[in-house]
């Protein structure tokens, strides 16, 4: 090994040195820390067992100054003091926004419309984009996937318009029309869309209940409306509300509780009643309870309808047993034929059925064509003598033979018929030529 040269020793020797004075003074800072603390330790246990307010302050301030993990957050907010209303609604108007915009990305929310609300949205797509266009918001209407997006852009200046405008689409998907949909962007307006399709099991009593909610010409959903200063829609399997959020909470528990088999007449009446009471301004501190009806479940006992009982029957014997289906083609012989004999035999069948068919119908057309038979000749022929009979013509028969000649009801003789037919060819006759002066006017 070759010695180490002078100059590279003392290179050594300084970086040694150098260490030992870091070490020295990291050691240094952390006993002063430790000293620091437990004297702050002493002073805040001296200011609790002697209960002075000012020296567990002193204490609180100096543990701050010393860079504590709860002294560092514990900071005057100026911003924030007693005076202050943290539940009143902020309002901001276009003016308030900066001119760069308020949003720094994007936003956007799309919804789904059943394919009957297609037409109506076409119609009044352009109506949606000016309502949403005064708030700096962008709608498409997709007509091959049957969505609707509203999105923001960088000149929309309410953070929060974005919310409303994805409640006004879905309103709309849900049969609301656009003039009661467009109310949703007011500050004061919310909405809800209820699902009532998995609220009852069975479909018919689902729509019962959804009826009854309706009530007759919607009455029952009208007077709902009065009283809960709300908008509500039933449609199919949900129920649309807009309104206050007090008013939304009545209606969800109206129909909530009218799916359950608890009338919304009941309800109503409540209402009425509370409205009454909020008049008086005595009854504001008081009590409602012993004014609001009370009404008791109580379970109606239906008739059930008792199954007739079937007459047994006296025989010793049991009832011979249906035969299978294997049994009657054993019977017939189908049973052991292969499967195109089958569809042969089944082929066979069909064509005779339809021959026989079609030989019946042939038979029906023919019979307009057949010759009456003779009792059929005389039969006909004696009811248009007696219909001829009843007429004027017997008369002249009877004149010509006195009494002798209307006999009992015997057959006409020719003589008869020829005089008959001659007075019938006179009587028309007469009744052609009529005399000059009766042509006169």
């Amino acid at each position: 090994l070759k010695p180490a040269s002078p100059a590279s020793s003392a290179r050594a020797g300084r970086a040694l040195a150098s260490r030992a004075r870091a070490s020295l003074r990291r050691g240094a800072r952390m006993a002063a820390g430790k000293k620091k603390r437990k004297g702050a330790g002493g002073e805040a246990e001296e200011g609790e067992d002697g209960g002075s307010k000012a020296e567990g302050e002193k204490a609180e301030s100096s543990a701050g100054a010393s860079g504590g993990k709860k002294g560092k957050y514990r900071k005057d907010k100026p911003w924030d003091h007693e005076g202050i209303d943290h539940w009143k609604p902020v309002t901001i108007a276009q003016e308030d926004a900066p001119k760069g915009g308020l949003l720094l990305e994007e936003s956007s929310f799309a919804t789904l419309f059943p394919q009957y609300r297609e037409q109506y949205l076409k119609q009044v797509w352009p109506d949606v984009k000016r309502v949403l266009g005064e708030h700096e918001l962008k709608a498409d209407l997709n007509l091959v996937e049957g969505s609707m997006t509203v999105r923001t852009t960088r000149k929309t200046w309410d953070p929060y318009i974005i919310i409303k405008a994805r409640d006004m689409i879905k309103l709309l998907a849900r049969s609301v029309p656009l003039p009661q949909a467009q109310k949703i962007l007011e500050d004061e307006t919310t909405c809800d869309i209820m699902k009532i399709g998995g609220l009852v099991h069975s479909k018919e009593r689902f729509v019962k209940r959804r009826q009854r909610l309706v009530g007759p010409n919607g009455s029952t959903l009208k007077a709902i409306e009065l009283l809960t200063q709300c908008f509500v829609l039933v449609q199919g399997q949900t129920v649309s509300i807009m309104g206050t959020i007090k008013g939304i909470k009545q209606v969800r528990r109206i129909v909530e509780d009218c799916f359950k088999n608890i009338h919304p007449i009941y309800h109503i009446k409540e209402l009425m009643i509370r409205r009454e009471l909020e008049k008086d301004p005595e009854m504001k501190n008081e009590n409602w309870e012993r004014f609001l009806p009370q009404f008791k479940k109580r379970n109606v006992q239906r008739k059930k309808v008792k199954a007739k009982k079937k007459a047994k029957s006296k025989d010793v014997f049991p009832p011979q047993q249906t035969p299978r289906k294997e049994d009657l083609m054993m019977e017939s012989g189908e049973y052991f034929l292969n499967e195109q004999e089958r569809e042969m035999r089944k082929r066979i069948a069909k064509y005779e059925e339809q021959k026989a068919t079609s030989a019946e119908r042939r038979r029906e057309r023919a019979k307009v064509f057949e010759p009456p038979s003779a009792a059929d000749a005389k039969a006909a022929k004696r009811r248009r003598r007696e219909e001829s009979s009843g007429g004027g013509g017997g008369g002249a028969s009877s004149s010509k033979d006195g009494g002798g000649g209307g006999g009992g009801g015997g057959e006409e003789s020719a003589k008869e018929m020829a005089e008959r037919l001659r007075n019938k060819a006179a009587a028309k006759k007469s009744k052609k030529q009529k005399a000059p002066e009766d042509l006169l006017l």
